[in-house]
């Protein structure tokens, strides 16, 4: 909530897409189920699928009796739960992933309404800070009853910046949206410091492909979108509210079609490193003022800003080895977009802010702007039928404010000292099975597996929660204005960031909150991430049989140390460092490999009768991460067993046991408006391909389930990939 801006950083690869807290805004052994809280059947929540997983962590009597686990292993694992259980209404999709954040919402609400119900006078000060957040953006009778007032003289300001001097400088003031701007970021390529890494974003559709489109779709889209700003301006004031919504489109298109990015190119770390002196960011576009931007922002002592979107020279290009259909792909970046800010007239840049500010808050704005805002983005753009519960979006508002202060609660109840001590045995094994897998590589030379291993000995796993939460310190938050606490929590943390600057690196941060389900590997610190959310079924339960363990939170390990090893997670050595550690034949054996995996996914075609594809360049690195996190995972599991065989339950071998988990923790359906947004905006595949598309490279996979070349998903041994 701090700003929208587009920061190009050292990016750090998630496990799974984020699930925000609205549709835009950022939008043990035996029977086990998951369920919410008592309560919250009352507030239309009687419809929400539970997940049984069996006594030893898998369901038997779900898999499929007529799908051939080699036909579709995904569906035969979830087809029958998926079949029974519909999507949601307040989901665009939903499955193992959405059922656990549930559960994880209704934990954290658990312990909110525990401070809610104490008197006032018993709170302590964080408590209070706890309870003032979740219950100002709960009341949404006041929030309507005060109507505007709370954010118009934000809208005033906007409105009364006369000069792009002026305007720039209200960009850089926290809290307030921007079309470019920079934050603070560990250096990749010395880090033991930190930089500024600089961008540009401002485009209102989820990507430059979405103005592009030409298709009748696309249009409608487009159509609603215009739609949308007018009603956003129409109520900030402006006579002719569709005119200048034309006007703001049009300033949109044109950063789609001269500024921004193609998203699989905007990956490569190589061409998005460009580090700039203040004086050559600043010489970048004669007149542009940047020195307003930097002083505004709190960087005007910064001697290195880190560039993201910087087009590179031909010479650049050529070192890179960017071929002409990639150039094609590269954007004006930072410089068109400080050209295009200066051609642009002033009010058409003002409308833009304010919409921005609008649609950024309306959850905290009278109801009207809430619903308005769910009908684009959630409904047109998602197919979601209906809203996100209140007291669910509340949750999240609060964890966005004051997430570690409440999180220090979420683990002491929540989070058994035992899990992180059985979860520290597996992250072993993963790294004995890593270390096993690199010796064995007969295309990487020597010398490549040195730095290689080097690496993976630098890897630091952190596990739960780290020891020192943030208390977040002078963060004031009112009882009775959900704005004002949004604007005050931006200030805290762009001073919070801002104070990283010039120091030492602190590698006891995290980029999630304990009770996060997902999971993270950032290269720029070495480091893999599980916090305490995930580390329960489907995922990992602390008596469930390890085949199952190790197929799961197994697999999730091995996809984030994958990730260091990935095609840009590579890139960095043990030291976080961002360089070419390989000899120039391996990393052409290497991406030898990885291009024959891009081929595959890029085969993957689910709808528009196969004319709409998944993108193999684009999901990349985390179909490597997939591929990898498995095929590790199994040697892992192999590790564990010490050259025993292990016990069949049910009828199933340890190595269907291991699959089957694999395939569980997938379990999803969605929506189609949400399917074709994801193709194009997720780097992720598709949960159907995440299981398919990697289980038909495994050879273990095919003995384990006797799949023969008459199943659809069979691969000849020459053409299934190993990477890692």
């Amino acid at each position: 909530m701090i700003r929208t801006i587009l920061t190009t950083t050292a990016s750090s690869a998630a496990l799974a897409i984020a699930v925000p807290a609205a549709a835009h805004e950022s939008h043990d052994h035996g029977e086990i189920e998951y369920l919410l809280q008592d309560g919250a059947a009352a507030e239309g929540e009687a419809d929400m699928p539970t997940m049984s997983f069996g006594e030893w962590g898998v369901e038997p009597s779900l898999l499929s009796d007529t799908i051939d686990p080699g036909d579709d292993f995904f569906a035969y694992v979830n087809q029958e739960w998926l079949d029974a259980n519909p999507l949601p209404a307040e989901f665009s999709r939903f499955g193992a992933f959405n059922l656990l954040r549930e559960k994880s919402t209704s934990d954290v609400k658990a312990l909110v309404d525990e401070l809610v119900s104490k008197p006032a006078s018993a709170l302590t000060a964080d408590e209070k800070r706890i309870v003032d957040a979740y219950r100002s953006y709960l009341d949404t009778e006041a929030i309507d009853a005060a109507d505007l007032a709370p954010v118009q003289p934000y809208l005033d300001t906007i409105q009364g910046s006369e000069t792009l001097a002026e305007l720039v400088t209200l960009w850089g003031t926290p809290g307030y949206p921007a079309p470019m701007g920079g934050g603070v970021s560990v250096d990749a390529k010395e880090p033991t410091r930190y930089s500024v890494y600089v961008g540009s974003g401002g485009l209102g559709l989820p990507d430059r492909d979405y103005y592009l489109d030409e298709s009748e779709r696309g249009q409608e889209i487009q159509t609603k979108y215009r739609e949308y700003l007018a009603f956003l301006l129409g109520e900030a004031g402006y006579d002719d509210a569709a005119g200048m919504a034309q006007s703001i489109y049009d300033f949109e298109d044109s950063i789609a079609r001269k500024v921004s990015w193609d998203r699989a190119t905007r990956r490569n770390r190589d061409l998005t490193y460009n580090a700039l002196s203040p004086d050559e960011l600043g010489g970048l576009v004669e007149g542009f003022p940047t020195t307003a931007l930097l002083t505004a922002s709190g960087f005007g002592d910064t001697d290195r800003f880190i560039v993201g979107d910087l087009p590179p020279s031909a010479e650049r290009a050529a070192e890179l080895g960017l071929t002409d259909e990639v150039l094609a792909k590269i954007g004006g970046g930072t410089p068109a977009m400080m050209t295009l800010l200066l051609e642009t007239p002033m009010d058409v840049l003002q409308a833009w802010t304010v919409k921005e500010f609008l649609e950024n808050n309306a959850s905290v704005l009278p109801t009207r702007f809430d619903e308005a805002d769910f009908a684009f983005y959630g409904q047109t753009l998602q197919g979601t039928p209906e809203q996100r519960a209140r007291w669910k979006r509340a949750i999240g508002e609060t964890e966005g404010l004051l997430g570690e202060l409440v999180g220090a609660s979420y683990v002491q109840r929540y989070f058994p000292a035992e899990n992180k001590a059985a979860m520290v045995d597996l992250v072993a094994n993963l790294r004995i099975a890593v270390a096993q897998s690199i010796d064995e590589i007969e295309w990487m030379s020597d010398a490549t597996k040195e730095e290689a291993l080097a690496k993976l000995d630098s890897f630091d796993p952190k596990i739960g929660y780290r020891d020192n939460l943030e208390t977040y310190e002078g963060l004031a938050i009112s009882a009775s204005d959900p704005l004002a606490n949004r604007m005050a929590a931006a200030k805290w943390g762009w001073e919070d960031s801002l104070s990283k600057l010039g120091g030492p690196i602190d590698r006891t941060e995290w980029g999630m909150l304990p009770q996060t389900v997902n999971a993270y590997y950032n290269p720029t610190k070495n480091e893999i991430v599980f916090p305490a959310g995930i580390l329960q079924q489907p995922f990992f339960g602390i008596d469930a049989d390890p085949a199952v363990n190790y197929g799961a939170i197994g697999g999730v390990i091995g996809h984030e140390i994958g990730h260091g090893f990935d095609d840009q997670g590579s890139k960095s050595d043990g030291t976080g460092m961002l360089r070419n550690w390989w000899t120039d034949a391996d990393r052409a054996a290497f991406e030898e490999r990885t291009d024959k995996l891009v081929a595959q996914y890029d085969g993957f075609c689910p709808l528009d009768d196969g004319a709409t594809c998944v993108n193999g360049r684009f999901t990349l690195g985390e179909n490597i991460g997939d591929l990898g996190g498995l095929s590790l995972a199994y040697r892992a599991y192999k590790i564990h067993l010490d050259g025993k065989e292990d016990k069949v339950i049910d009828g199933l071998t340890g190595d269907q046991r291991f699959f089957l988990a694999w395939a569980q923790v997938w379990r999803s359906a969605q929506r189609e408006a949400n399917y074709r947004q994801r193709l194009r905006t997720d780097p992720h595949s598709p949960e159907e391909y995440r299981v398919n598309g990697v289980v038909r490279n495994i050879d273990a996979w095919y003995e384990a389930f006797n799949v023969t070349p008459e199943d659809e998903l069979y691969l000849p041994p020459e053409e299934r990939i190993r990477i890692w």
